[in-house]
C-alpha cells in the first residue's frame, strides 16, 4: 500500500525537515503546501539557527525585532548585527547557518595604534564599525586579533582573512613580504604560516623598481629571512577584491573540534625591513567558514 507523505502530521514533517538544511527545506517547502507549512515552522528554523542565538541577540547593540524564527535566520544571514559594544559583527553564513564573525580594528592588537604620529583613527562611510585606523607612518608593522572557538560552529573548517584598503596614497606597504599565520592553543597539526605582499590586485612589483631602491637590502633580507626560517615561507597569499570595496588577505585557517574554549591568535607582520610605509587602512579581521 503506497503512503502519501502529505497525509503525515505536519508536526512530524517539521521534524525531519529540521534535521536537513536550510536550503534543502525551502526546497521542500516548493513541492507541496503541506511541506510549505512545515517548513515555515519555528520548529524548523529553531533546529538551523546556532543553540547560543539568544545570548547573540542579547550581546546586540541595537534590538533584533523579528515574527519568526525563519525571518531571523534570514536577517541574521542577510544583515551582520553589531555585538559586544560595536567592537564585534556578527552573521550567519547563508546556506549552513554557521557562525560569521568580524572582529574590529579596536579590538585588535596594532603596534603603535594609539600614537597619532604612526597610526589615524576615523569613520568611514563605507565601514561597518564606527571607526577604522590608517597608517600613516611606521617601519615596524605588527597586526593581531585573537577569537575562542567558543564562540564559533563546532566542527567546522574556518579561514581568517585581514579586511583592509589601501589608500591612493599608500607607500612601502609591498617592499617586503608580510607574514600572516594563524595559530590555535593546544592544536600542533596547523597549516605553515605564508607570506602576502600588501599590493591591490597581486599586481607584481616591478623588477626594475626593486633594483632601483632596494635590490641590495632585500636580498640581504631574503638571505637572513631563509637562514631563520629553514627556506620555508609557506605559500603566498594574495590580496583579493570584495563586493563590499573592502580587500582581504587570508591569514590562514584552522578547525573547530570537540575541544572548548581553544584561543586563535590571528597576525600579519613585517617587522623585518627598515623601510618606512603608509597608507594601509584596516577594518578589521573576519572569521567565516570555508566552503
Amino acid at each position: 500500500m503506497e503512503c502519501n507523505i502529505n497525509y503525515l502530521p505536519e508536526d512530524l514533517i517539521a521534524h525531519a525537515l529540521s534535521l536537513t538544511a536550510p536550503l534543502d527545506a525551502c526546497k521542500f517547502a516548493a513541492t507541496s503546501s503541506t511541506f510549505r507549512s512545515a517548513a515555515e515552522s519555528d520548529t524548523v528554523w529553531e533546529r538551523f539557527l546556532p543553540s547560543d542565538y539568544r545570548d547573540v541577540l542579547q550581546r546586540s547593540v541595537s534590538p533584533v525585532v523579528f515574527s519568526s524564527k525563519k525571518e531571523l535566520y534570514f536577517q541574521l544571514s542577510d544583515t551582520p548585527i553589531l555585538v559586544d559594544g560595536s567592537r564585534k559583527m556578527f552573521s550567519l553564513e547563508r546556506s549552513s547557518g554557521k557562525k560569521r564573525f568580524c572582529i574590529s580594528a579596536r579590538e585588535l592588537s596594532i603596534t603603535w595604534a594609539d600614537n597619532p604620529m604612526y597610526w589615524t583613527w576615523k569613520s568611514m562611510s563605507q565601514s561597518r564599525f564606527e571607526e577604522v585606523v590608517e597608517l600613516r607612518m611606521i617601519s615596524w608593522l605588527e597586526i593581531h586579533g585573537k577569537i575562542n572557538t567558543q564562540l564559533l560552529s563546532p566542527d567546522t573548517t574556518y579561514g581568517a582573512y585581514l579586511i583592509m584598503n589601501i589608500s591612493n596614497r599608500a607607500y612601502g606597504l609591498d617592499t617586503e613580504p608580510s607574514e600572516v599565520s594563524v595559530e590555535v592553543s593546544g592544536n600542533d597539526n596547523m597549516k605553515p604560516r605564508g607570506i602576502a605582499y600588501l599590493r591591490r590586485g597581486g599586481a607584481k612589483t616591478s623588477e626594475s623598481w626593486k633594483q632601483m631602491w632596494c635590490w641590495h637590502r632585500t636580498e640581504m633580507m631574503e638571505s637572513i629571512r631563509r637562514a631563520l626560517n629553514g627556506g620555508d615561507f609557506g605559500e603566498e597569499r594574495e590580496v583579493r577584491e570584495r563586493e563590499d570595496g573592502w580587500m582581504e588577505i587570508e591569514l590562514g585557517e584552522f578547525y573547530v573540534d570537540g575541544v572548548v574554549g581553544r584561543e586563535v591568535k590571528m597576525s600579519l607582520v613585517e617587522s623585518k625591513g627598515v623601510h618606512l610605509k603608509g597608507g594601509l587602512v584596516i577594518e578589521g579581521i573576519e572569521v567565516r567558514p570555508k566552503l
